[in-house]
């Protein structure tokens, strides 16, 4: 007997399981406001130099003050980074007539000036994070990143070990910037535990066709059933199972009319006395003694056979591919002509639809092929936005973002129904890091515009469209039992 028999005698996607996916999305709410925190934290107003001796031009307005101290660039805004060493009167006179001898500009050497009217302060503001400094502006979201890559491998190699909830890590973390950096650290280690563990609980515990998604484990949901019966610990899957069919209204789930002197699990005492099912009890001694569930398992045994070995280097690909364009796009609020308020709202709102889309796409077209698809049409419309003019680039990033979170809501479903039971944590855990990986490089990827100005987009396409393309390497899922061992991965199709 197979796990997913057991799921559809207890009434298969029942009460039961819609009530834990339920409590587990509930807690996951609050998550992605961690993730898109760097978008407001450390947003950038409009800058420029300080001016000192601004008591000298008390008959000059604002803008006439601006004209004689900072340069101007070709679009005629005024410079965020540059200013003039001595005060050019002449321009008061032509504003065209730019300095050619550029020996008479500089670097800011009194600060900045901000504007406050949308952010009253930000860490780039804080500690001018700006010009020369910008990229420690950028690097706050990667240390955010780096403490979740770490939590992504140590975590998800501790819920294969030991029950989740007890790997799950204890308590918060507790500016200048050389301690905001450690805080972001370790915030990022902490939030991780919270995010591959209810999708592998969802796939686990719902049967074939019923599995979507469903973030965040809480301390109080039960373990997942098919993990109990992998670690051997048959007792508590029995109860387990017996506890979500009567929930899912199977109350005469296991009734045996005569076990009378047959022994299960207790060889004092008869299996009717102990179980309300003997012939579950015996299907999970069964599973449990099987010999794919037995040893010891680690990172390193999802590369040791030779098609596990190939699914964990495409899944990784694909999941950093994922991560890379997803926060490419969404950490680019500015870039699209709108404001960084209702450009945040636009791109939240699209994953509505983005998700709802994939719920259909991967039981009708399959998980490969809706993986592949959506993680390339997210990186046409990244690299479609260096061509198209500038009225248009709005609308074609939301369907990149919606492109880019169908591909992120795809990719965990996929990936836990590609790796065993007994590797399941492990195999989230290794892509998990993988993703990360990508979500710290993404951040740093905007400083490359110093280079050239489409450089970013150019890269945020690539990799998009590459990792998609390595997606139908990946054997399809749709309709197939989850493998429990690592033979069931092996084995010819």
């Amino acid at each position: 007997m197979k796990f997913e028999d057991l799921l559809l005698e207890i009434g298969g996607f029942g009460r039961f399981q819609i009530l834990i996916l339920a409590i587990l999305c509930l807690a996951r709410t609050n998550l992605p406001m961690h993730f898109l925190l760097h978008n407001f934290l450390a947003a950038t107003p409009s800058h420029h130099c300080a001016i000192p001796h601004r008591e000298a031009f008390v008959n000059l307005t604002r803008e006439e003050v601006l004209l004689i101290s900072i340069p101007q660039k070709p679009d005629g805004t005024f410079s965020s980074c540059e200013m003039f060493s001595q005060p050019q009167f002449h321009l008061l006179l032509n504003s065209s007539l730019q300095p050619e001898n550029k020996s008479i500009i500089q670097h800011c050497q009194h600060g900045w000036v901000y504007d406050h009217s949308q952010f009253t302060s930000t860490i780039s503001t804080q500690w001018d994070l700006v010009c020369e400094q910008r990229g420690l502006n950028q690097a706050t979201a990667t240390f955010f990143f780096i403490g979740v890559t770490v939590g992504a491998m140590v975590f998800g190699d501790l819920s294969d070990r030991f029950e989740p909830s007890q790997a799950a890590p204890q308590g918060p973390c507790v500016p200048p910037y050389s301690s905001h950096a450690p805080e972001l650290l370790c915030l990022g280690g902490i939030l991780v535990e919270k995010m591959p563990e209810p999708w592998i609980w969802g796939g686990e515990q719902a049967a074939p066709r019923g599995t979507v998604s469903s973030p965040c484990p809480c301390r109080w949901v039960p373990e997942s059933a098919r993990w109990l019966i992998a670690k051997g610990k048959v007792k508590q899957a029995h109860r387990h199972l017996l506890r979500c069919a009567r929930m899912n209204g199977r109350k005469d789930f296991g009734e045996v009319p005569s076990l009378s002197g047959v022994s299960c699990l207790h060889p004092n005492r008869t299996a009717a006395e102990l179980f309300p099912s003997f012939h579950l009890c015996q299907a999970l001694t069964r599973m449990a003694t099987d010999k794919n569930m037995g040893g010891s398992y680690s990172y390193i045994s999802l590369f040791r056979t030779p098609v596990l070995r190939k699914i964990s280097v495409c899944s990784g690909v694909v999941w950093f591919g994922v991560a890379f364009s997803y926060y490419g796009l969404s950490m680019n609020l500015t870039g699209f002509g709108l404001s960084i308020y209702f450009s945040q709202f636009v791109f939240g709102v699209i994953e509505i639809p983005a998700k709802m889309a994939m719920y259909v796409l991967v039981n009708r077209i399959g998980r490969r092929q809706s993986q592949a698809w959506t993680l390339i049409l997210a990186g046409v419309c990244i690299g479609a936005n260096i061509l198209i003019p500038n009225s248009l680039r709005s609308v074609v990033a939301v369907l990149g973002k919606g492109c880019s979170e169908a591909a992120f809501t795809t990719v965990f479903l996929y990936t836990s129904e590609l790796y065993p039971t007994i590797l399941r944590q492990n195999g989230m855990g290794y892509t998990s890091f993988l993703a990360r990986l990508g979500g710290a490089l993404a951040p740093l990827v905007f400083l490359l515009d110093e280079v050239w100005r489409s450089l970013p987009e150019v890269t945020y396409c690539a990799v998009a469209v590459c990792s998609g393309a390595t997606a139908f390497l990946l054997p399809e899922t749709l309709n197939v039992r989850l493998p429990e061992g690592i033979e069931d991965v092996e084995k010819p199709q």
